[in-house]
């Protein structure tokens, strides 16, 4: 297929079958996909993070992907981690003439790309500081003026706050020539959605399913490599759950319970992030998950046609 864009997002709750779709939808578009998901990045959490590694081998074909297993297990990977990665990984797939594919149900990760966020991960400086607890409160405020005009007068309440914000806005213009300008709030977004009641029933029998393919012996696998039961905590969800389960804090019953209650609860929040990002103007073209795969990847390729025409 001809069709060129600079970024297609597919995006969507969990247990809609993104992955499925959207290695699909890439077979069709010679699309590479890069993930939008803020766990699937660690090695070795293949189970409990959905990463449905097979998907991506549609009849020997195996379609690309990026940001999966970057990071290993037990440490910390952020929003700012995440653009710089993509960043980086873009431009590769742009440079081969091949279409980025985001896919993904972190709206985080998700907005801050389509909507162009401007996050820096700015370290403390010490010798800046220093200097800085010299000046007066007004001489501060003065100094941040220099940078930017002050939208947000919360930065000048506290002093910690505003030495903070100025050390970020010196960064900030220190570091100008690094910064790479994307503008992906025109490009087309497909969302995956199912009716309340079929993806309640979806993400149960997953819920189910992954529990018998190992998910449990995944996490025990983890915590034998040495992986605190604090970390796998801190990750959420199935890894939290299971994690209380083999330290003897929850019996199985009382795990599965509580753990389906809280994708369910999860699913619930990626859908009003996916509503907010509508109103914030980034518009999702929804495709009804009843309608089958097949379908869903025709009625995209025509959208995606006539969005080429349109703009």
């Amino acid at each position: 297929m001809s069709m060129q864009f600079p970024l297609i997002t597919v995006l969507g709750p969990t247990a809609v079958g993104k992955t499925t779709f959207a290695t699909h939808l890439a077979l069709e578009l010679n699309a590479e996909i890069i993930s939008a998901d803020s766990r699937q990045v660690f090695r070795k959490m293949d189970i409990g993070t959905g990463k449905d590694l097979a998907d991506y081998n549609i009849d020997n074909q195996v379609i690309p992907s990026h940001l999966i297993d970057i990071a290993d297990p037990g440490t910390e990977y952020n929003v700012f981690q995440f653009q710089r990665d993509f960043q980086n990984t873009y431009f590769s797939i742009i440079n081969r003439g091949k279409t980025p594919l985001l896919c993904g149900g972190t709206g985080m990760y998700l907005e801050s790309v389509l909507l162009g966020y401007h996050l820096v991960e700015v370290p403390l400086n010490v010798k800046l500081r220093k200097q800085l607890n010299e000046l007066s409160n007004d001489e501060l405020i003065t100094k941040i003026s220099s940078y930017r005009p002050l939208h947000n007068t919360t930065d000048i309440i506290d002093r910690e706050r505003l030495i903070r914000a100025v050390e970020i806005e010196a960064f900030k213009q220190q570091h100008k020539s690094d910064e790479v300008e994307t503008d992906f709030s025109q490009t087309p977004v497909l969302g995956i959605r199912f009716d309340r009641k079929t993806l309640r029933e979806r993400i149960t029998y997953r819920l189910y399913q992954r529990l018998n393919e190992g998910m449990i012996e995944e996490v025990q696998h983890l915590l034998s490599r040495g992986i605190s039961k604090e970390q796998l905590m801190f990750y959420g969800l199935e890894y939290r759950f299971i994690t209380m389960y083999l330290s003897g804090e929850l019996d199985y019953r009382q795990m599965v319970t509580l753990l389906n209650t809280a994708i369910h609860q999860f699913a619930k929040r990626q859908m009003t992030w996916f509503r907010r990002m509508e109103k914030k103007g980034i518009k999702i073209f929804w495709l009804e998950g009843e309608d089958g795969l097949l379908t869903n990847v025709a009625k995209s390729t025509n959208y995606l046609n006539r969005f080429c025409k349109e703009n």
